[in-house]
Order: C-alpha cells, then structure tokens, then sequence
C-alpha cells in the first residue's frame, strides 16, 4: 500500500518560491516525491529523523544538498511535506 502525502498550502508557496529558485531541480524533486509515495523507506531517499528543534520531524533528500522536512505519521501512512530547501536554511 501507498503513503498519501498530504501538501498544505503553505508547503504549496514554500514549494513554489523554491523551484522558481531552482527549477534545474524540478525533475528531481517529481521522482523523489513518487518514491516517497511509493516506498519512503528507500536508500536513495536518506529518510532520518531530525534533531534539535526539529526533532519531531524527518527529511528525505533530493540531492545532496537539498531535502524535504517531513511529518512521517506511520500508523495512518500519511506523510506531510513541511518545507523543503538546502539542509543548512531549511525551516
């Protein structure tokens, strides 16, 4: 069975704002999406939990240097895209 990822508004603009930025990582922003929804459990995703104030959180990456912050809610297999942007600026 597939995750749903659940996009809120605000994710949408934050989403937005960050392929206007960078659309050279659009391609690879759809496949890290689809395997999240897939499979968020894959290797090449990186899936860990956060640390810090950040702590109830994951992130999955897209490439080495960018990633998405993620609310990962197992038992309903929900995940929840909070922000996403470089691993050192993001939320």
């Amino acid at each position: 069975m597939n995750y749903k990822i659940i996009r809120t508004d605000a994710y949408f603009k934050k989403l937005k704002k960050f392929i206007k930025k960078h659309p050279e990582v659009l391609e690879r922003y759809s496949k890290t999406m689809e395997l999240l929804e897939i499979d968020p459990y894959h290797p090449s995703l990186r899936l860990h939990k956060l640390q810090g104030k950040l702590r109830v959180y994951h992130s999955v990456s897209i490439t080495m240097q960018y990633r998405v912050v993620i609310d990962f809610i197992l038992n309903e297999k929900e995940i929840i895209p909070i922000d996403i942007g470089a691993h050192d600026e993001v939320y």
